[in-house]
């Protein structure tokens, strides 16, 4: 389908995705504006229609990992309008907050704040499209420019054009390889939609279910204990690879690895070296659950013991061997890995609490694939190139293996959008304007 034409100069910059990466980028060039010679021209496309941070996933149970002064600029700009704790005086609760004495604010409120920073930057904002590719827009010689191609719920696509480009698009949920052709069925899905899909299924109405929990991550634990708490007639069991939950390990030295200055240390070494690190610390981050909520898991446990209720499980050692569907359930085969004994337990609904991919950025670079050096990235996050790709594509979200576990988190946000911004500025001085070109739709 095409749309009405609408005519637009070229951007400075494009961001693909608006999550917090991207917010905080908005941030710093902003921050930034009084000593350049002249503001950028940016647009963030998003393709929920309004803002909204992992909103399908916020269950009761669901609270930061990480200290709120690890929020968008309190690292780089502790003084900022935009702080997470400028954001509790604005709206009347910087004293109730105190009176919490938490570090960790619910993902809730965490949520609330930034979209308490979008809605300052709605003039920068297109909600409701999805990035589908970046393509180059000159035919033959140097790239200056490039084309993002977009398309809205209604199947509209346009074509905007972009002297530099930002792709924060976050992770694509993992399904394993076994539930993939079961992906429309609404009793299967990830815990990216956990909500939406819930409040689909009959123990919404108050109606007995069985339902697997698959993984052994925080979100696996919250999803656990959230169908516990607001759903007395679901029994759930979470299917464990492992032999037991473990914990997060957060301690003071380990988490100096989420540290800005580690980022630096990280790129340094080599490739085989970078390996190694993210190995020896792999977890601080995944496959693991706050300590905090693994003691409420076994209380809980131990507490059905006291009562010989079998309403809850934890089934750790356990390797899903076979999975059949049919309109009567869905049928798991488990095999222990400890033992080699095979089980066959019927359940009315799957949970996949199974992570999240991050290659979505190889998708939307394709058409410039021949220009990339294997989408690797220099220490500002800019994707390597050949000399003829002069417009400038940065990856945030996409570079754990050359800058580190903090590289998907939080806890970089904040010197990370400093340090692209000015990469951005850089970039753009060895660009040639190209007054005059159009936003308009695809096929117009």
């Amino acid at each position: 389908m095409t749309a009405a034409q609408s005519p637009i100069t070229t951007h400075d910059l494009i961001g693909v995705g608006f999550g917090p990466s991207n917010l905080a980028l908005a941030i710093a060039i902003q921050e930034q504006r009084a000593a350049r010679q002249r503001p950028l021209d940016c647009l963030f496309i998003d393709k929920q229609q309004h803002y909204r941070w992992h909103g399908d996933t916020l269950a009761s149970q669901s609270e930061l990992q990480i200290s709120f002064l690890k929020d968008l600029v309190s690292l780089r700009n502790p003084t900022s309008h935009f702080s997470f704790v400028n954001y509790l005086k604005e709206q009347g609760r910087l004293i109730d907050f105190i009176n919490l004495r938490t570090f960790y604010p619910c993902r809730t409120e965490f949520n609330d704040y930034l979209r308490w920073v979008a809605e300052q930057f709605t003039d920068q904002a297109q909600y409701g499209e999805e990035v589908l590719r970046l393509e180059p827009v000159a035919s033959k010689g140097p790239i200056d420019v490039l084309r993002v191609i977009s398309r809205d719920a209604s199947g509209n696509e346009y074509a905007r054009h972009a002297r530099s480009v930002v792709v924060s698009t976050g992770g694509t949920p993992r399904i394993p390889e076994l539930f993939k052709a079961f992906k429309n069925d609404p009793r299967i899905f990830h815990h990216s939609s956990y909500l939406s899909s819930v409040a689909k299924l009959p123990c919404s109405q108050g109606k007995p279910m069985r339902i697997a929990i698959v993984g052994s991550g925080q979100s696996a634990a919250e999803a656990f204990i959230d169908l516990h708490d607001s759903f007395p007639t679901v029994e759930a069991d979470m299917i464990v690879r492992g032999s037991a939950l473990k914990p997060a390990d957060d301690s003071p030295f380990v988490n100096e690895v989420f540290a800005p200055h580690y980022t630096e240390l990280m790129f340094q070494q080599s490739p085989e070296q970078r390996k190694h690190l993210i190995e020896e610390f792999h977890n601080t981050n995944y496959s693991v659950i706050d300590p905090g909520l693994i003691e409420r898991i076994y209380a809980l446990l131990y507490r059905q013991k006291i009562s010989a209720s079998n309403r809850h499980a934890v089934l750790c050692l356990r390797h899903i061997q076979g999975l059949e569907v049919s309109p009567q359930g869905i049928d798991l085969s488990t095999r222990d890995v400890s033992t080699g004994q095979v089980q066959a337990k019927r359940y009315d609904a799957v949970i996949l609490a199974t992570g999240y991919s991050r290659d979505a950025h190889r998708q939307l670079l394709a058409p410039l694939e021949g220009y990339l050096n294997e989408y690797q990235v220099d220490r500002q996050y800019r994707a390597l190139s050949t000399p003829d790709l002069r417009a400038g594509i940065f990856l945030q979200g996409f570079c754990e293996a050359s800058h580190g576990l903090s590289d998907t988190l939080l806890s970089v946000l904040a010197c990370r959008s400093e340090e692209i911004a000015e990469a951005v500025y850089q970039s753009l001085q060895g660009c040639v304007a190209h007054p005059g070109l159009k936003i308009a739709a695809v096929g117009a």
